[in-house]
């Protein structure tokens, strides 16, 4: 049977972060329901913290730079802010395998292959989660740098929370917490910009759509829940 379209909603303006859960949870259970098609939402939130479900409280250098919420998507700390293009992704893997593995494989690939539109390889890691770029192969320091983070939660098989492209954020404001656990200084954080590309949001957002609909099927336009 033909996976009918997802949803696609873009917000102009910043979204707040509990009223992004709060709209999530919605669609979610709504998903699950019977009574909403899937939705990948793209937003910006104002500068921010997440906890993931493993976060170590010792990996928050900075605790009053930002505000910090607790997010019970998986993963650890990370950030979010202006720049940065924030993909959340409910969908309903009851209609796409049930393989939770297979899902955020495929999330990885979603993100390589927008970037791929910018000629950037963004690669894989066995032992790290997200979307990597090899400074060294680019001719710069020995370094691997992240330039997207992937962080899921299932509900009865309806995924949310999802995916952070870092298009051109202050890339400083990671610094009041260690990103994804990883303290070794051989992996850093990088953006498209930092990669000496004058990349827009709507640029990224229209590799992202490209991109999406080559691995998981096709989308229609939908207003933002929020």
């Amino acid at each position: 049977m033909q996976q009918k379209p997802a949803g696609w909603a873009v917000s102009a303006a910043p979204v707040d972060y509990d009223a992004a859960v709060a709209a999530m949870e919605a669609r979610v259970a709504a998903i699950h329901r019977g009574e909403a098609g899937e939705l990948i939402w793209l937003l910006e939130h104002p500068a921010l913290y997440t906890a993931g479900t493993s976060a170590d409280a010792s990996d928050l250098r900075e605790p009053e730079k930002f505000p910090v919420y607790r997010s019970g998507r998986g993963g650890e700390y990370t950030y979010h802010g202006p720049g940065q293009r924030v993909a959340y992704v409910m969908m309903d893997l009851r209609e796409r395998g049930r393989d939770a593995r297979q899902f955020v494989n495929n999330l990885e690939d979603w993100i390589i292959g927008a970037l791929d539109r910018f000629n950037v390889k963004g690669e894989k890691r066995c032992d790290r989660i997200g979307v990597w770029v090899d400074r060294t192969a680019m001719g710069g320091p020995p370094r691997e740098d992240k330039i997207a983070a992937i962080g899921i939660r299932l509900r009865r098989w309806i995924s949310f929370h999802g995916i952070a492209l870092n298009v051109e954020p202050d890339l400083s404001h990671f610094g009041g917490i260690v990103p994804c656990g990883i303290t070794n200084p051989s992996f850093g954080v990088t953006s498209l910009t930092d990669l000496g590309l004058p990349v827009t949001m709507d640029d990224a957002d229209f590799a992202l759509k490209s991109a999406f609909v080559e691995i998981f099927g096709g989308v229609e336009d939908e207003a933002p829940p929020v």
